[in-house]
C-alpha cells in the first residue's frame, strides 16, 4: 500500500506541503507517501504545462500504474484531478481535503466562481494563471493561519503559475464514483467556504469534519494520520 498526494491549485513542490503528515503515517503504519508532480504547475517541464488538466490525470495515472494499491489524497484542486484521472483498479481509498468530487462537465474555475469570497487570480498574460494581490503575510493569513509564520512564509516561497487549462477544462470522468471514500471538511477554512466543501463532502462515503485551515496535513498532521490509520484499519 503507497499513498499519493495531489496537491492544490497554484503551488509546488506537494511533497513539502504533506511530509509532515508523511512521517508520522510512516512511523504508525508503515505507509510510505509520495507527492504527484503536476505539469500544469510547470513540476515535470514547460512543455508540459499547457496540458493543464488533462495532463496532471495523466500523471496520477501514469502513478497509479506503477503500484499494486494506493491511496490517493486529493487536495483542493487536487480532487478535479482524481475525477479527470477516472478509475483504476489500484486505488483502494480516495481521501479528499477541503476538495472537490466534481460532475462530469464541471471545470474547476466553474466550482469556485460559485464562493461568496473566491480567492483572487490573476492572468499572467502567457496562459498560466497566478494568486494576485497576496504577499506572504496575507497568504499566510487565508491559507495557513493556525500554523505558524515561518511555516506560512515557507508555503509562500512554493507559489507557482499554473496553466489556465486547468481550471477552464471541463472534467470528462468522475473517477469518485463508485470508490471508497472519506472526506475531511475543514471547519475553520479561510479559502474554501465550509458550504462548498459539505456540498462535495456529501458525494463521498463519509466525511469527518476538522477545526483546521485549508491545510491540515501542515497545521494539524496528527488528524490526518488518525483518519488514515482508521480507514486503513477498517479496510
Amino acid at each position: 500500500m503507497e499513498l499519493i498526494f495531489v496537491h492544490g491549485a497554484l503551488v509546488r513542490d506537494g511533497q513539502w506541503w504533506w511530509q509532515a503528515t508523511a512521517d508520522l503515517l510512516e512511523e504508525r503504519t508503515g505507509i510510505r507517501s509520495r507527492a504527484l508532480l503536476l505539469p500544469s504547475c510547470g513540476e515535470t517541464g514547460t512543455d508540459q504545462v499547457a496540458g493543464g488538466l488533462v495532463a496532471d490525470a495523466a500523471a496520477l495515472t501514469a502513478a497509479l500504474d506503477e503500484v499494486d494499491s494506493a491511496i490517493v489524497v486529493g487536495h483542493s484542486y487536487g480532487g478535479t484531478v482524481i475525477a479527470e484521472a477516472g478509475h483504476h483498479a489500484a486505488v483502494a481509498h480516495l481521501l479528499y481535503i477541503s476538495s472537490y468530487l466534481p460532475d462530469v462537465g464541471q471545470a474547476q474555475g466553474m466550482i469556485m466562481s460559485g464562493e461568496n469570497d473566491p480567492v483572487s487570480i490573476g492572468d499572467n498574460g502567457d496562459g498560466t494563471l497566478s494568486v494576485a494581490g497576496y504577499d506572504a503575510a496575507t497568504f499566510g493569513a487565508r491559507f495557513l493561519q493556525d500554523a505558524d509564520t515561518a511555516t506560512q512564509r515557507q508555503a509562500w516561497e512554493r507559489v507557482a503559475a499554473q496553466s489556465a487549462a486547468a481550471f477552464m477544462t471541463p472534467t470528462t470522468a468522475a473517477g469518485w464514483q463508485g470508490v471508497d471514500s472519506t472526506y475531511l471538511v475543514c471547519g475553520r477554512d479561510r479559502s474554501t467556504s465550509v458550504g462548498l466543501q459539505r456540498v462535495h463532502a456529501a458525494r463521498a462515503i463519509r466525511s469527518v469534519e476538522l477545526p483546521t485551515g485549508h491545510h491540515p496535513f501542515i497545521s494539524r498532521p496528527d488528524l490526518v494520520a488518525e483518519q488514515v490509520q482508521t480507514f486503513v484499519q477498517n479496510a
